[in-house]
């Protein structure tokens, strides 16, 4: 089947209701997907993405029911993961030598994947066009790692719709394609589950690419994901949400999470968030346990806190094992301008709630006082969470100025602030790219660039590039030394 976006475009994708997990096992379909496909007909004939490699032959019987394929003249594939450019291979048996148009960085990738050096591909950049005919145009705008070095948008002139790739989308299945035609809540908390999850440690990069995108004036009907709805009414609130998640997004909300061996880290967790309701009902307070509750949740839950509160047992004088790897995927999305503190109980041991401690600080939260209690706890020691609690509430209910190294360590181990790293003499702290996370060092300089060793940051070119991901300076963040 197709469906048509306008005279000239139909969708030709693939919905999939049972797909549950993303990415390996690391997101949680709850909802199911679609793998966008579009076919454009003017005097050319352009395929933009094919689907899921798992529905390829579903894919080309449907397509070749619409469409004569050795009439298709271009294939433009804005990503190269298995979900976007699965069905590549069996589409080219079919129709050998078909130019395919794509970034650099995608011919590698799709290599990778199929196998096929010699599949025609043409390489474009930001800016490059293609002439379809009707005084029609495919403009090209690379998106690198948005979410993948490869990725890029495609742009049509003329009926103004933008291809946008993973930007905008969501993994949400319905019958219906537009999103006006949709249950609006349940769309939005699929965005908003989406950037928090994929996104999130992109958020310069998205701000970034918006405004150039922007910057072009282009008129824009239409934006057409890569997976679920395509954005026919008002297609700029979307975008306008992108730029307010891109911005160190929070809510005036706490979430806690933590797991436990024997019920005595839940009941601190339940006594610390009634003690934050009681200093401040405002606040929105969530506990989630990790053992037993969607990871995804918890984390889109993450992104839209003020502040977090992770507590664990102790096992074998660590965290317990989920808990750790929460920890590792909270680091990894990079969550900005976010307050956190840790707690949980112990019996010979309290080393979880230290090592949790730690972790929150090495990946940027800024922190308060941790709360250990030994054995279960009683009432005297549930009290002393809820005025635990209360005091948090008082505390992040005040303005922190962005960037504050604020931190409170627990009293039984006692790490070192967060403090940015600077060589010997005044060049300056040394600078981390958001991204790949390589740092230029001021006192090497970045000699193939032509920036002499001893350059502080602030007199670095303004054209200067990440060497691993080239990308600019806006990017990039003061590296900061890890805790002790």
């Amino acid at each position: 089947m197709t469906i048509l976006l306008k005279e000239n475009i139909h969708w030709v994708g693939q919905r999939d209701w049972e797909v549950r997990d993303f990415h390996g096992t690391e997101y949680k379909t709850l909802k199911g997907t679609s793998y966008n496909s579009y076919l454009i007909r003017e005097e050319k004939t352009v395929l933009i993405d094919t689907v899921d490699h798992r529905f390829s032959r579903e894919f080309i019987l449907n397509l070749a029911s619409q469409i004569d394929l050795a009439s298709i003249d271009y294939i433009v594939i804005n990503h190269a993961e298995e979900d976007h450019a699965g069905a590549l291979s069996e589409l080219m048996a079919r129709i050998p030598g078909t130019p395919i148009y794509c970034t650099a960085n995608a011919i590698d990738s799709i290599t990778g994947h199929h196998h096929q050096p010699l599949w025609n591909f043409i390489p474009v950049k930001t800016g490059d066009s293609l002439d379809i005919g009707n005084g029609k145009q495919l403009v090209f705008i690379e998106t690198p790692m948005l979410h993948w070095p490869d990725s890029m948008m495609t742009y049509l002139s003329g009926d103004a719709v933008l291809f946008s790739n993973d930007a905008f989308g969501q993994h949400y299945c319905d019958e219906h394609l537009f999103n006006d035609e949709v249950d609006q809540q349940e769309l939005m908390e699929q965005c908003l589950r989406y950037f928090a999850n994929i996104l999130t440690p992109f958020s310069p990069l998205v701000t970034a690419k918006i405004n150039e995108v922007l910057g072009f004036n282009l008129p824009l009907s239409m934006i057409a994901t890569a997976h679920g709805v395509v954005w026919r009414t008002d297609p700029a609130q979307i975008v306008g949400k992108y730029l307010e998640w891109a911005d160190h997004y929070q809510e005036n909300r706490i979430t806690l999470f933590y797991d436990s061996m024997s019920n005595n880290t839940r009941m601190m967790a339940d006594a610390l968030a009634q003690g934050i309701h009681e200093a401040d009902p405002s606040v929105a307070v969530k506990i989630f346990n990790v053992a037993r509750h969607d990871k995804n949740e918890i984390l889109t839950q993450v992104f839209r806190s003020k502040a977090i509160l992770v507590g664990s047992s102790t096992m074998n004088n660590v965290m317990m094992p989920k808990i750790a790897g929460m920890l590792e995927e909270i680091t990894g999305l990079r969550f900005r301008n976010k307050k956190a503190a840790a707690f949980g109980s112990y019996g010979w041991n309290g080393g979880a709630v230290d090592r949790i401690q730690t972790r929150l600080m090495d990946a940027g939260f800024t922190t308060s006082l941790s709360l250990k209690s030994k054995w279960r706890p009683d009432g005297s020691a549930l009290e002393a969470c809820r005025a635990h609690g209360r005091q948090l509430a008082r505390e992040w209910a005040l303005a922190t100025p962005p960037g504050s190294s604020r931190v409170a360590a627990p009293a039984a181990a006692k790490p070192a602030a967060q403090t940015p790293v600077a060589p010997a003499g005044d060049v300056g702290p040394a600078m981390q790219c958001s991204v790949c996370q390589w740092v230029y060092q001021p006192e090497l300089g970045e000699p193939l660039q032509g920036v002499a060793a001893g350059t502080p940051w602030s007199e670095v070119p303004d054209n200067f590039l990440c060497p691993e991901c080239s990308l600019g300076k806006d990017v990039f963040d003061v590296l900061r030394e890890k805790a002790a």
